[in-house]
């Protein structure tokens, strides 16, 4: 699904790279796009409350490409908090599916936009939430 605003379609499109990278492949090809989506300064506060910095994250993503074969993620409900000329704040939710267990997650991401299509993912507040 495309929308006609552009941190949605950057919220999709990084989803269907991250389901793709850590569901079923382990190439370079879907990887090293899929990293140059963050900013060099991106920070997350995951689920479990662990604080996560853009080396930790090109870490993560490095050491798990294939590690969830049969990842689904789902993104749904989102909703624009914030925009202005060089960035946006949207929150979403998230269902993961993996082994049998299902999560849902409430996630806030902070965006920044360098040029006209390149938008990076400067900041990300996940919390758990029960179904």
């Amino acid at each position: 699904m495309r929308y006609s605003n552009p941190w949605f379609n950057e919220v999709i499109d990084a989803h269907v790279l991250i389901q793709q990278w850590l569901g079923s492949h382990s190439k370079q090809e879907v990887c090293d796009p899929l990293i140059a989506r963050f900013s060099e300064s991106y920070s997350m506060v995951g689920i479990a409350g662990n604080v996560l910095d853009y080396a930790g994250l090109c870490g993560f993503f490095r050491a798990n490409g294939g590690t969830k074969a049969g990842l689904e993620i789902e993104v749904f409900d989102l909703r624009l908090v914030s925009e202005w000329q060089h960035g946006a704040v949207v929150q979403y939710q998230e269902k993961q599916s993996f082994a049998g267990k299902v999560t849902l997650r409430y996630s806030t991401a902070v965006f920044e936009r360098s040029a006209p299509e390149q938008i990076f993912w400067r900041h990300l507040h996940e919390t758990s939430t029960a179904f």
